[in-house]
């Protein structure tokens, strides 16, 4: 809670930009390898080119944006190494997080997964895919943070742009291929109560195959799509 009299700064235009390219590119919008047109940006956002050029360097930092001297901004594609590297990364987080966390001993730190899991309901009823991605990562983290551990949860925020983006591109083989916005909530869904019922064993399993598998079976959309 603010203090009497202290002031809030609303978000700035650099920051509303970036968030609007943002949900862009997790909502497959633009696509990985598209060429950010700051022309057509700048009047699609309603700013002009400085603070464009400045939200596209915050997305650059997040990895979502490359941007090349002489060629402009493109939207960041992912190789099998990256989706590998983010793959494995995420899955021994989140083991650690359930072998140190499941049975939840305070269960009042399940109430973060609830609320992410009924934002990801929303999201998937509005078919809004880029606010999907956000929530799914939230409801990731928060499975992390049941662990009560703060460096591991502060490790998986500091690659919580790469996550989205690879869960992004997840999300888009599993719509082309197999599932629904509905029914990948309810995979989540059921990876919560698995959770709830605490055999740290099950929610492992559950995890095993809960993103891998999309990857192993089809790998990454921006390469799946030449290979020979």
């Amino acid at each position: 809670m603010t203090g009497v009299g202290e002031r809030i700064d609303p978000p700035s235009l650099v920051a509303l930009a970036a968030e609007s390219i943002r949900k862009m590119i997790l909502s497959g919008a633009l696509a990985p390898g598209e060429r950010l047109i700051e022309e057509r940006l700048t009047e699609q956002l309603g700013i002009s080119r400085p603070p464009l050029r400045e939200a596209l360097r915050l997305l650059q930092n997040d990895g979502l944006v490359v941007t090349r001297p002489r060629y402009g901004s493109t939207v960041a594609t992912l190789t099998d190494q990256d989706v590998f590297e983010i793959l494995t990364l995420r899955s021994g987080l989140e083991r650690m997080a359930v072998e140190l966390g499941v049975p939840v001993t305070d269960r009042s730190r399940l109430a973060a997964c609830h609320e992410a899991l009924e934002r990801m309901e929303r999201n998937a009823r509005d078919h809004d895919r880029g606010a999907l991605v956000e929530s799914a990562y939230a409801f990731h983290a928060s499975i992390v943070a049941l662990a009560g551990h703060r460096r591991l949860s502060d490790i998986y925020r500091s690659v919580q742009q790469q996550m989205m983006l690879c869960m992004s591109r997840n999300l888009d083989v599993r719509e082309r291929y197999y599932e629904t916005l509905d029914e990948n909530v309810a995979r989540h869904r059921h990876l919560l109560e698995l959770i709830e019922a605490g055999d740290p064993q099950a929610v492992l399993a559950e995890l095993a195959v809960h993103g891998e598998r999309t990857f192993a079976e089809h790998g990454a959309p921006e390469t799946a799509d030449r290979a020979p």
